[in-house]
C-alpha cells in the first residue's frame, strides 16, 4: 500500500488530492509541522525533513509536483496528458509552473512574515516576495486566460498543482489581491468531491 507522509495544507496537500482523485488506497502519517522541528525521528525516513513523502513499494518520493505525475502517469492516467497529445507541453508547463513559480515565493512569505520568532521575522523580504507572488499569479491569470482548466480543457494534476499556489494564497494573506479569475478556478477545483475527502482525511482545520 502507497503510505504517504504528511502536513495538513502543507505541500504534501498535492500528493493526497491526487491520490484521493485516483481513487487509490493508501496510508496516511500525520506529521506536526515542520517535522525536521517537531518530529526529529521523521529524519530517519526522510534526511531532508521535508514533505511529501511517499512511499510506493521501493519508490520514494519528496517533490509534490513530481508525485503527482508518477501518481497519474502510473496510476490513473486520467489525471495526464499522454506525450502524443498536443496538450502535453502546456500539462507539464502548468504542473510544474505550481511549485517552482507559483509556490516557492510564498513559502518565503510565510517563514518570514510567520513562522520564525519575531525577532527573525523580515519584513522588507515579506513584502518583497508578495509583490513577486502577485505578479507571477497576473502574469499566469493572463497566459490561462479563459480556460476552466490548466491545459488540455479537462480536470488533470497539473490544476492539483496550480490550485494549491492557490489555497497557499490563503495562508498568508494574499488571496484577496489575486486575479478574480484564478480565485473563481480555485473554488472550481475545490469543490470537488477528492479535494473535500483529501481535507477530511488529513483531520483539523490544516494551515486554513
Amino acid at each position: 500500500m502507497i503510505t504517504l507522509h504528511h502536513c495538513a495544507d502543507a505541500r504534501s496537500f498535492r500528493a493526497l488530492w491526487a491520490l484521493e482523485e485516483a481513487g487509490l488506497d493508501y496510508k496516511l502519517e500525520m506529521l506536526p509541522f515542520p517535522p525536521r522541528v517537531r518530529a526529529r525521528e521523521y529524519l530517519e525516513l526522510n534526511p531532508l525533513g521535508t514533505i511529501p513523502l511517499l512511499v510506493d513499494g521501493e519508490t520514494r518520493m519528496t517533490e509534490s509536483a513530481a508525485i503527482c505525475q508518477y501518481l497519474a502517469d502510473r496510476y490513473a492516467p486520467v489525471l495526464a496528458v499522454a506525450p502524443s497529445d498536443p496538450a502535453y507541453g502546456a500539462w507539464l508547463n502548468a504542473l510544474h509552473m505550481g511549485e517552482a513559480t507559483l509556490t516557492f515565493p510564498q513559502t518565503l512569505v510565510l517563514r518570514y512574515g510567520q513562522l520564525e520568532p519575531q525577532e527573525r521575522r523580515l519584513p522588507q523580504a515579506v513584502a518583497d516576495y508578495s509583490k513577486w507572488t502577485l505578479a507571477r499569479m497576473k502574469a499566469y491569470d493572463k497566459m490561462r486566460g479563459e480556460a476552466e482548466y490548466a491545459a488540455a480543457g479537462r480536470f488533470t494534476v497539473a490544476d492539483i498543482s496550480i490550485a494549491y499556489a492557490m489555497l497557499l494564497t490563503k495562508v498568508i494573506g494574499l488571496w484577496p489581491d489575486t486575479p478574480e479569475r484564478l480565485r473563481i478556478y480555485f473554488e472550481r477545483c475545490a469543490a470537488r468531491p477528492a479535494f473535500q475527502r483529501a481535507k477530511a482525511a488529513q483531520g483539523g482545520e490544516g494551515l486554513l
